[in-house]
């Protein structure tokens, strides 16, 4: 979009894309700034930041364009390639060669194929990118009963994947579209180096509602001892067997969707799959055992890049009047509202998400 153009175009663009049950929460929620620095760019199409702008649509970054020829095309318009990255393989998928850098970041347990519904449409102006967490999806689950629990599977690890990969192969500033547990990785990655990241999309972030400052006293040595236990003993891998099958996988997915027709065998093998890798087992029972390190709400505090808040509103873990607390940090632009919808909006709900994905890439980028 021309940058002259910029503010009245977005609006009336997503005016057209919003269904009105959730338009009238975004247009209460968003904050005058956002409109003010729409409008400054609107006033500038000559400026530095139109520049910006017409670099952010030019060809594949040469490290991307390098790994290309490793790449194939698992669906269309999606193509799938590793990244190695200190000694480890990481898996990615990508979609669209040209416009502002995207880079979608999956939940626990899942993966960049949680984003299958998501990458085409964004493909077709952005350069959008999704990745597996180390230990997720088909990248490296290197062993963490090596080391201290939670030496490697943490937020800190993750941030750093993250600013690496969108340094060294997608060659840009990124805007980083987030779900649940990726949301504090995304959110850390901004606040590590606020350089690479143009602004982050949350959706249903993960409150860590077993993290040591959110348990009452006399629950922290119980909590403790179980981790402990599931780490170290049978019972650990035993429980993970317990989820780890197509029912027990159903049965997540039914109760965190809104809609669970949604759930459907594709997205059961999606999710399981990767599960059943050699390690799986370690980094869940490792990560379960973390409860410690970042809050959201410390990171909303403090992260200075903008920030967009979506929230299903049938998520049965993260609480919408939970959620509705963050719309009052500093850094958070609007908190959008998705009746009907679960956890996990981005797959369940895409023909509401991707036009909110595009507006905020717009916003942040123009």
């Amino acid at each position: 979009m021309a940058a002259t153009v910029a503010h009245g175009a977005c609006t009336s663009w997503r005016q057209a894309a919003e269904p009105p049950a959730f338009r009238r929460t975004l247009q209460a929620t968003r904050p005058s700034r956002t409109a003010c620095r729409a409008a400054a760019s609107s006033s500038s199409s000559t400026s530095s930041g139109g520049s910006r702008s017409s670099a952010a649509a030019g060809a594949v970054p040469s490290a991307a364009a390098a790994a290309a020829a490793d790449e194939h095309e698992v669906l269309p318009g999606i193509f799938e390639g590793y990244w190695q990255w200190q000694g480890r393989r990481i898996r990615y998928q990508r979609s669209g060669t040209s416009g502002p850098a995207v880079l979608c970041v999956h939940g626990f347990g899942a993966s960049a194929d949680h984003w299958r519904k998501n990458l085409p449409v964004l493909g077709e102006s952005c350069q959008v990118y999704a990745i597996d967490l180390l230990g997720y999806g088909y990248s490296d689950k290197p062993d963490p009963r090596q080391l201290p629990p939670t030496s490697i599977y943490n937020f800190d690890t993750w941030s750093q994947q993250l600013r690496d990969f969108v340094a060294g192969v997608m060659g840009q500033p990124a805007v980083l579209v987030c779900n649940s547990v990726g949301g504090i990785a995304g959110l850390q990655a901004a606040l590590d180096d606020a350089s690479l990241v143009r602004g982050v999309m949350v959706m249903n972030i993960s409150l860590r509602m077993l993290h040591t400052s959110k348990q009452a006293e006399w629950q922290r040595p119980l909590v403790r001892a179980l981790q402990d236990t599931l780490r170290t003993s049978a019972l650990g891998p035993w429980f993970f067997s317990q989820i780890a099958n197509r029912r027990g996988v159903r049965s997540v997915l039914q109760q965190c969707y809104g809609d669970p027709a949604a759930v459907t065998d594709e997205l059961v093998d999606l999710i399981l799959s990767p599960g059943l890798q050699p390690g799986a087992v370690d980094v869940f029972l490792d990560f379960i055992s973390y409860s410690w390190g970042p809050l959201p709400e410390q990171q909303l505090q403090a992260v200075g890049v903008p920030v967009s808040v979506v929230w299903g509103e049938e998520d049965p873990w993260e609480k919408i009047e939970w959620g509705r607390e963050f719309a009052k940090y500093p850094s958070v632009e609007e908190f959008v509202s998705l009746p009907g919808v679960g956890h996990c909006p981005m797959h369940e709900a895409p023909h509401l998400v991707n036009p909110l994905i595009q507006d905020f890439v717009k916003r942040v980028t123009c």
